[in-house]
């Protein structure tokens, strides 16, 4: 039987079949993508309100980046970092401008940029900062999501990431996220950093109180310790700035990015940071065969193109204080709160509402994709590139759906 005559339930049966049961997706079998667009293997068209985590924020399959795509595979897709490229030093260059840090390591996916991260902290806490070797702490929040490599479920209070993978990586202190006191509190003489999202995705879109990212950087900068920062999901324009942390005016000593960073096209994070803390990297230490291969380089430098020259973080702005009033409008009774920065939103219901899945299928029937967390949260992220009526129309359906409970 040929793709093209293939039932969504026949995917859904293969899948099930052949594939490990490690994720429990909405039934939709997708086929094709353009812009804010989905449609599935029956020709249904949804609206997609996830994005891929953010990773879609340039739209599905963007013209421009397919193109850089396309182009550069048919010239060179992968030397390894045995030799060098002429893709990859041009896009260190733009990122580092764009984003104002010294220095880019590229990887693939968020969870290796995370990885990057933590190597870059213990290796910088015993080489600059003194501390006696293997000693080095990290200070990470509660309900955070980074990855799922073993290291970093080990520091996850989600009982699904740790669910018996342990032993885990010591080195963690797990404090509670928006508690400056509990920050300070957790500091010793063997702290290296903190690490934090500064919007928590996964956990629903929490918004820490303001001031929370300011006085993490103080607290850093009083104890000579670094401030890291995960923006995978924040960064790269959803929250209506290329990063979450510019809402406070702060500068963090390091962020990992990924996802939007290629358009969704192909897995490409990065770590940035300064030369203080990139210069702990010498020849043979930390490296990847696809890290900055041509390919990755040519799709990250199209997206990025794409971020700056279509306006998308600003419009993102713009569009983020519109949906904002249309779902602090929400006269729903099921409706408990609402969380909004830039196009990103988490719908709390009460717990009488019966879950927010529910709720997602019944969107989904109405042609609007979006993905529900941690039982009763709604989360809403769509492309950046959705336009004020496309973004009412979804609204619509949201309030809708509400109102048949």
């Amino acid at each position: 039987m040929s793709l093209a005559t293939r039932s969504a339930e026949s995917f859904i049966e293969l899948e099930s079949r052949y594939g490990a049961h490690n994720y429990h997706p909405l039934d939709v079998v997708a086929e094709r993508g353009e812009g804010v667009h989905l449609w599935d293997v029956d020709g249904k068209k949804y609206m997609d309100f996830l994005a891929a985590y953010s990773a879609v924020n340039q739209g599905h399959n963007h013209p421009r980046i397919v193109k850089a795509m396309i182009d550069q595979a048919q010239r060179l897709a992968l030397t390894s970092r045995a030799f060098r490229n002429d893709r990859f030093p041009p896009l260190l260059e733009k990122l580092c401008k764009l984003t104002g840090f010294d220095k880019a390591l590229l990887m693939n996916s968020g969870a290796e940029a995370v990885e990057t991260a933590i190597k870059a902290v213990r290796k910088w806490a015993y080489d600059v900062k003194g501390i006696e070797y293997p000693k080095a702490e990290i200070i990470v929040a509660d309900g955070n999501f980074h990855g799922r490599t073993t290291t970093i479920v080990g520091f996850s209070t989600d009982p699904d990431s740790t669910s018996r993978f342990g032993p885990f990586t010591p080195g963690f202190k797990i404090v509670p996220y928006g508690d400056l006191q509990a920050v300070e509190a957790a500091i010793t003489p063997n702290t290296a950093a903190i690490f934090m999202e500064p919007i928590q995705g996964e956990a629903g879109v929490l918004i820490p109180p303001v001031g929370f990212l300011r006085g993490l950087r103080e607290i850093a900068d009083k104890h000579g310790i670094l401030l890291v920062l995960d923006e995978i999901q924040s960064g790269l324009g959803r929250t209506g700035k290329l990063f979450a942390f510019e809402h406070e005016g702060i500068r963090p000593d390091g962020v990992t990015i990924g996802k939007a960073l290629s358009g969704g096209l192909y897995p490409v994070s990065a770590f940035l940071s300064s030369n203080a803390v990139m210069d702990v990297f010498t020849p043979g230490i930390h490296g990847s065969t696809y890290g900055g291969n041509p390919l990755a380089c040519a799709v990250a430098s199209a997206a990025l193109d794409v971020l700056v020259d279509e306006k998308l973080v600003e419009r993102t702005a713009e569009l983020g204080s519109h949906l904002d009033k249309r779902l602090r409008a929400l006269t729903s009774p099921l409706v408990k709160g609402v969380r909004v920065r830039g196009l990103w939103a988490g719908v709390d219901l009460v717990p009488e509402a019966g879950g927010a899945r529910k709720f997602c299928y019944k969107l989904k029937d109405r042609g609007m994709l979006c993905k529900d967390t941690h039982v009763n949260t709604i989360r809403l992220a769509p492309p950046l590139v959705i336009t004020k009526e496309e973004l009412d129309w979804a609204v619509d359906q949201l309030e809708a759906v509400l109102a048949e409970g």
